[in-house]
């Protein structure tokens, strides 16, 4: 198989998760693409079907961006209020 084919590794449920992914994947030199699936002429509606975000990354760097978004996933969500 072509190692420099794009293949979908994820599905990112939020932008908060695919902010961490994008730090996750640059601090360990993956290339990816991310589309997402936000349509603003219809507000969101597509987002709980099909997910925030799909991310794509090279055939080659695949198992090292699931493992990235397997750790991302099983991190602890943590919101701050200022009150």
């Amino acid at each position: 198989m072509n190692p420099n084919k794009w293949v979908k590794v994820h599905t990112i449920e939020s932008i908060f998760e695919m902010d961490m992914l994008k730090d996750a994947l640059n601090k360990e030199g993956i290339e990816y693409s991310i589309k997402e699936y936000k349509d603003t002429a219809y507000d969101g509606l597509f987002i709980l079907q099909k997910g925030y975000a799909a991310l794509f990354v090279k055939k080659s760097d695949e198992e090292a961006a699931l493992a990235i978004a397997k750790r991302v996933k099983s991190l602890p969500y943590v919101a701050f209020s200022k009150d």
